[in-house]
């Protein structure tokens, strides 16, 4: 979440661009997540030379500027790498540091990955230099000097904070999801070595970077072994989208996190291109809420389910189409998808409930997307068994998620999603069974609790917290109505007694 300062520091960035002539948001946003790119590899590795000077430790293979001399295969000279460098080229003149960003470092971070074929390459290939003079350059490097990038998704919250100024200016739809929401329900699914995770619809590749963060957070050890590491690297983490602009920030984010060769590509999920089927044993997503396409375009076993337009619920069909038997799905939905009285929004929560095992719906307040939106949205957790399972469903009503539901989006003490990751981590610890669980004993007057399939059907599959909650209604006795009215005629007689002394007293002034 972007806050305080840096919201600022990154408003005066902004409008450098706008003054210097560049005033398409798209086009700001890229420009500013290259050059943030470019600072955050530098930082990285002067990090890496700290602690080798420090302990001795030989970082030489991760290096991203090794020492010497760099080809550049469009101007055809040697370039020497350390003036590749932002700590060293942001003391440069302004027209030699705009000559070598744009001449040699643009080119530069695009053949990085030591010239293999992985995302990072192909989606940086066509990246454009568009920063429009030297003075302008200075001014935006001095800008993004200044911001604090340490421990900060620091291109995710730049995303997410344009994403808002884009909306506002009525260039673009999108919202991105919260980086502590995507991190909740990381911790809820808490991803291991064995799994392989998706995002059809990866934005800035957020939900992927936080299970790769999670997997090496905790698997620090076993990473270590080749086996695993490849897998990581290389076949663990898959995501797509249909925005190039997307795809590059996501494979830069992938990069800095040391995700070499995610199955990152540009593809529309719901389309006959992906034949994706029993691939993924993960899928964690925020998929496009409200859209509605032709069916003509979707792939029609995705219709199966579901003969709709409606995006929200294809997605839905994807996710189960593509996990494998055991495989595990977040997603966040519309609470149109919770409520909705249509066929295809029954029949997708009949596949979810009756055909596979539905274990949480999680509502969140309005807020959670704001600035972007205001719309009310849920999570839903379910696993794929082709042959039903669901026993009894945890519902939590979250009120509070550690920012005020405002637009200002400031923090605040109340915050319910440790209470969420430790409540429903009781239910994943019963392998599938409630009953252990001390979820099984709350009331329906409490912020969560487990419903009955049974009582689900009954209430036509509706999964909205508040078809089950429990209101407690205090009893409230009023005295009796000749009570009431013998009060205000009481009342009454004194109005008027009133009145009568204020007539005559008028009138005795007048006789006098």
């Amino acid at each position: 979440m972007i806050t305080g300062q840096i919201k600022n520091q990154i408003d005066q960035i902004w409008d450098i661009f706008w003054q210097s002539g560049t005033t398409n948001p798209m086009t700001v946003l890229e420009q500013m997540t290259y050059l943030f790119f470019i600072k955050m590899l530098d930082d990285a590795q002067l990090d890496r030379e700290a602690i080798s000077n420090q302990l001795n430790i030989d970082y030489s293979a991760e290096d991203t500027y090794s020492y010497g001399t760099w080809y550049n295969p469009e101007t055809k000279q040697k370039v020497p790498v350390e003036n590749l460098r932002w700590h060293v080229f942001k003391h440069f003149e302004p027209d030699e540091m705009y000559r070598t960003i744009q001449r040699d470092v643009f080119p530069y971070i695009k053949t990085l990955n030591r010239g293999e074929d992985s995302a990072y390459s192909r989606f940086m290939g066509n990246a454009t230099f568009m920063i429009a003079s030297p003075r302008a350059l200075v001014r935006i490097v001095d800008g993004i000097d200044t911001l604090d990038m340490k421990d900060r998704d620091t291109m995710g919250d730049v995303y997410e904070y344009i994403l808002g100024k884009m909306a506002a200016s009525g260039k673009n739809g999108q919202f991105r999801t919260p980086r502590h929401i995507i991190r909740m329900m990381v911790e809820m699914m808490q991803p291991s070595l064995n799994d392989t995770i998706c995002d059809p619809a990866m934005g800035s590749a957020g939900f992927i970077v936080e299970a790769a963060k999670y997997i090496k957070a905790h698997y620090k050890n076993e990473l270590m072994q080749r086996r695993n590491d490849e897998h990581f690297r290389h076949t663990m983490l898959h995501g797509f989208d249909t925005d190039q602009t997307m795809l590059r920030i996501g494979a830069m984010n992938l990069m800095l996190h040391d995700i070499s060769n995610p199955d990152v590509a540009f593809r529309d999920s719901l389309s006959t291109d992906n034949t994706d089927t029993d691939r993924y044993t993960l899928i964690l997503a925020n998929p496009p809420f409200s859209g509605s396409l032709d069916n003509e375009a979707v792939a029609k076993s995705l219709l199966a389910i579901a003969n709709t337009k409606k995006t929200e619920l294809l997605f839905i069909s994807l996710f189960l189409r593509s996990l494998q038997i055991g495989g595990r799905c977040a997603s966040i939905v519309p609470d149109g998808v919770l409520t909705g009285t249509s066929n295809a929004h029954k029949a997708v929560r009949k596949a979810i409930i009756d055909g596979n095992r539905l274990e949480a719906v999680i509502s969140m307040p309005s807020g959670v997307f704001k600035p972007y939106a205001g719309v009310s949205t849920a999570i839903l957790i379910f696993t794929k068994t082709g042959a039903g399972g669901t026993d009894k469903v945890w519902f939590y009503d979250m009120k509070a998620d550690g920012f005020s539901l405002d637009d200002k989006r400031n923090p605040i003490a109340d915050n319910d999603i440790p209470d969420i990751i430790a409540r429903f981590r009781t239910l994943v610890g019963t392998h599938g069974s409630c009953v252990q669980s001390p979820e099984a004993s709350r009331k329906r007057t409490d912020q969560s609790f487990l419903v009955p399939v049974e009582e689900i059907r009954e209430h036509d599959y509706d999964l909205a917290f508040n078809t089950y909650k429990e209101t407690i209604r205090e009893v409230v006795e009023y005295e009796a109505p000749e009570v009431l009215i013998g009060r205000a005629a009481a009342l009454a007689a004194k109005i008027t007694d009133g009145i009568n002394s204020l007539q005559s007293l008028i009138a005795a002034d007048h006789e006098a």
